[in-house]
């Protein structure tokens, strides 16, 4: 018996291993009746599989199957696959709907296999049958009219049509049969007893049922039924009524009782003895919710009543006496579920919005909401509510359908997430509720700008910073989120001269300032321009904020020295007459220094020779002036060097080529000392449009100048004395060789004549006030004279004004005429510094020794003052 199986095996896994080679060819599908003749034709495998009918041979066709029997087999010559075996579906396949044999085509030379399923057809070739050949029956004499018997079941190996399709009852006067079927499989009959039976006419009845399938021709089975007339309690119990109804609260504890069921029997003794039952009869019937007393008849609460899964039930109660013959009877029991308010009311959240716009607009629909309630009646009638939120609000949509809805505004910026607390609350006694939050997310929208922490940002950058270098980081802050939050930074286009581009550019994406340039103080103090912080939303939003960028001074100029003593390389030559007392004056250094503040603040020394005890030099004057009296041990030439340095950090200096050499030379009398033209080296210009408009406009501000003090003077003239009091009295301070001066609160003119001179020079600072220690100083280095003497104030004001106004007219006619003068030569000299202004004209000019008859005089002004000329 194991070597068909092994057979079996072996061919599947041949089968399985061809398949895998691609070897296996398409299925062709046959059928074939059961129970035909050795050598029925079944298919032409030849043409189906469109094979060489000579080929069949050379090739080695076979034919294999799974089965221990060879069921097919094919003719080589033609190719038909014909039964080689008896088959009996029911062997084969037993009761399964559908029955096949596969078997498989194998050609060689190569090597090709061909699946063939071949559906096994059923044919009614059983007979139903019972699995008993007798059945017996017990019934009693007193059994009434109606009562059913089931019967035993007939089966038959067949399927489908060929089962069993109905039953037949051998004829007789008291029953007859009902046949009842139960699908395509399920046929079944019951004894129905329509004449009550006699046991003392007929104790015995002999009946015969046959089964009868639906085949062509139909086949039968029959089995016989021996049925005793029992002569026993002859009396059925009866209850008081047929239908039973109750009421019952549901959760009603178990062990509640519903109500006692009565029933009454005729008979006496244990024929008369009932015995109470709950009949199940399928799932109308409820299991393990009630239970009945067998004795008594009371029926109580076994389980959980829940109105809301079954409001009402029907219970078949049985009563049976306990006779040797028992009889029964039945009898319905409907109980009816009292609802109580045991269920809250649901709050069902279908559908929702994942994130709501926070520019939504009013009555946009967030959620649809569903309240329910299992209960009934006013227990199950629910009001619902929404509590503290005025953002929201619940509209009615139908029944108890509700949509939440936008009722105000909604800024994320503010709150980003809004918690929607829904309540209902049932009518029921006591009254249920429940509650249900709603989390709506807003989403965010573009409807903030950027923001900067100040509207105007300053900035301060030491000048010479390196080129490329961050001076400075922005930073806007914008309370929107994502793409809308994300901001980069512009400089937009401006107007001005030179473009910001060209001086500072900014990373778009952190606001780091770059700078593209190497800042100077001295030639750009600060400037100004707008920084845009864009965000990338849509439609993108923006704003702008101002930006002042102060250029820090560095000591990075040195000081420079001016004329007299600025020449390059030159050594310079003063006269000192042996008869000078200590403290008097030699010469005077003038310098400049184009930074600002402690970088600006020039300090002179004496550098060399070393241990020089005849000079002293004032550091924050320059003035050069001795400390004692001349000695004969003293040198006729005294070589001085100055140096002059800033005070910045680090503190520079001028170079060999800038400090001051002066030769300091001692003469025995006055009249040996002799002034030398000391000549300035000017560079060759060509008299440029800048010098005409510069030339123009001094004359022309001198005219305004002259007729607006001529004006002024005359209409004061006819004031009256006491509007004098008014202004402070001019001062005018004389000198024993014809030098004046006028001074008043906010303007001063020292000029100085002298006779004997053959050089004048001219050298005008403008300051807002005079220095404290302004001095008046002689060419030939005589005394200071201090400005004491002042005018009347009352009676002799007039004559002063007149005086005043002959002296500045006959001035300014003497500077015009040495400006204008043909025998003059001029140079003017513009230089701009951090912090002041120098207009400096120097006037040289050689005239003869006669003032009487020249129009032009010899004259040479110093306004001094013991600052280094940086303010």
């Amino acid at each position: 018996m194991g070597c068909p199986v092994q057979n079996e095996t072996v061919w599947i896994w041949c089968f399985g291993l061809l398949c895998s080679l691609e070897l296996c060819a398409a299925q062709i599908s046959y059928a074939v009746s059961e129970e035909v003749d050795k050598g029925k034709f079944v298919g032409n495998i030849v043409k189906d599989l469109n094979i060489n009918a000579q080929e069949l041979e050379s090739r080695g066709l076979q034919i294999v199957s799974g089965h221990s029997k060879k069921y097919f087999d094919v003719n080589l010559k033609t190719g038909v696959l014909f039964v080689n075996e008896r088959i009996d579906r029911e062997e084969l396949c037993s009761n399964a709907p559908k029955c096949s044999v596969n078997i498989e085509a194998i050609l060689n030379n190569p090597m090709h296999l061909h699946r063939i399923e071949v559906n096994i057809l059923d044919i009614n070739d059983n007979a139903p049958f019972f699995h008993e050949r007798s059945y017996s029956l017990n019934i009693s004499e007193l059994a009434y009219t109606g009562e059913r018997f089931p019967l035993p079941v007939a089966n038959d190996v067949d399927s489908g049509s060929n089962s069993v399709k109905s039953y037949k009852l051998s004829q007789n006067e008291h029953f007859s049969l009902d046949v009842q079927s139960g699908g395509e499989h399920s046929v079944s009959a019951e004894l129905v007893l329509h004449k009550p039976l006699d046991r003392e006419k007929q104790p015995v009845i002999h009946l015969t049922l046959t089964a009868v399938d639906g085949g062509k021709p139909p086949r039968s089975g029959t089995m016989e039924i021996v049925i005793t007339v029992v002569d026993v309690n002859d009396n059925t119990p009866i209850f008081s009524k047929q239908l039973y109804k109750v009421r019952v609260s549901e959760n009603s504890p178990v062990g509640t009782a519903l109500i006692k069921l009565t029933a009454t029997d005729l008979d006496e003794g244990v024929n008369g003895e009932i015995v109470y039952s709950l009949i199940e009869r399928g799932s109308s019937t409820p299991s393990g919710l009630f239970t009945i007393n067998q004795d008594s008849g009371e029926i109580t609460v076994l389980g959980n009543l829940d109105y809301e899964e079954n409001s009402a039930f029907e219970i078949r109660a049985q009563a049976k006496d306990r006779g040797h013959s028992p009889r029964s009877t039945h009898c319905k029991v409907l109980v009816e579920v009292i609802d109580v308010n045991d269920n809250t009311p649901v709050i069902s959240v279908t559908s929702m919005m994942r994130t709501v716009k926070e520019d939504a607009a009013l009555g946009t629909v967030v959620a649809l909401v569903t309240l329910t309630d299992k209960d009934s009646g006013k227990n199950g009638a629910s009001k619902v509510d929404l509590l503290g939120s005025e953002h929201f609000m619940l509209k009615s949509s139908y029944k108890n359908y509700y949509s939440l809805v936008v009722n105000g505004p909604l800024d994320r910026e503010s709150r980003s997430q809004y918690n929607a607390t829904i309540k209902a609350v049932d009518e029921g006694t006591p009254s249920l509720s429940s509650t249900c939050v709603i989390t709506v997310h807003v989403s965010d929208v573009n409807d903030n700008a950027p923001r900067f922490p100040d509207s105007i940002i300053n900035v301060y950058v030491n000048e010479n910073s390196q080129i490329g270098g961050v001076i400075y980081t922005v930073s806007a802050f914008d309370p929107d989120t994502g793409d809308n939050s994300r901001i980069t930074y512009s400089l937009p286009e401006s107007t001005t001269s030179p473009p910001v581009t060209s001086i500072v550019n900014i990373n778009s994406d952190n606001g780091d300032i770059h700078s593209l340039q190497s800042f100077d103080y001295e030639k750009m103090k600060t400037f100004r321009f707008t920084i845009q912080a864009t965000d990338s939303g849509v439609p993108p939003l923006n704003s702008n904020v101002t930006v002042n960028v102060f250029i820090l001074d560095e000591n990075d100029n040195s000081p420079a020295i001016l004329a007299p003593y600025s020449e390059h390389g030159s050594v310079n030559t003063e006269n000192l007459p042996y008869s000078a007392e200590a403290g008097y004056f030699v010469a005077k250094i003038r310098a400049v220094d184009a930074d600002s503040g402690y970088n600006a603040l020039l300090s002179y020394h004496i550098s060399e020779p070393k241990g020089n005890n005849l000079f002293r030099i004032g550091t924050s004057s320059g003035e050069i002036r001795t400390k004692r009296r001349m000695s004969d041990n003293d040198l006729k030439t005294h070589p001085l060097v100055i140096m002059v340095s800033d005070n910045g950090e680090p503190s520079l200096s001028p170079s060999l080529s800038a400090t001051v050499s002066i030769d300091v030379a001692v003469a025995e009398s006055g009249s040996d000392i002799e002034t030398k033209l000391r000549h300035v080296p000017l560079k060759e210009e060509s008299f440029s449009d800048l010098n005409l408009y510069l030339l123009i406009a001094i004359v022309s501000v001198s005219v305004i100048f002259l007729l607006s003090l001529i004006s002024l003077i005359a209409v004061k003239c006819y004031r009256t004395d006491g509007s004098f009091s008014r202004y402070s009295a001019p001062v005018i301070t004389t000198h024993p060789d014809g030098s004046w001066s006028y001074s008043k609160s906010t303007q001063q003119y020292d000029v100085c004549f002298s006779s004997d001179t053959l050089k004048s020079d001219v050298v005008v600072f403008p300051a807002p006030f005079p220095p404290a220690d302004a001095e008046l100083i002689s060419i030939n280095g005589g005394d200071t004279f201090n400005r004491t003497q002042t005018l009347p104030n009352k009676e002799k004001v007039r004559n002063i004004f007149w005086f005043t106004a002959r002296r500045l007219i006959w001035h300014f006619k003497s500077i015009l005429c040495i400006i204008l003068s043909p025998c003059s030569s001029f140079v003017f000299r513009l230089l701009l510094g951090p912090q002041q202004i120098y207009f400096v004209i120097y006037v040289l000019t050689i005239l003869k020794q006669n003032t009487s008859s020249s129009t032009c005089m010899d004259c040479k002004c110093a306004y001094h003052t013991p600052s280094s000329l940086s303010f």
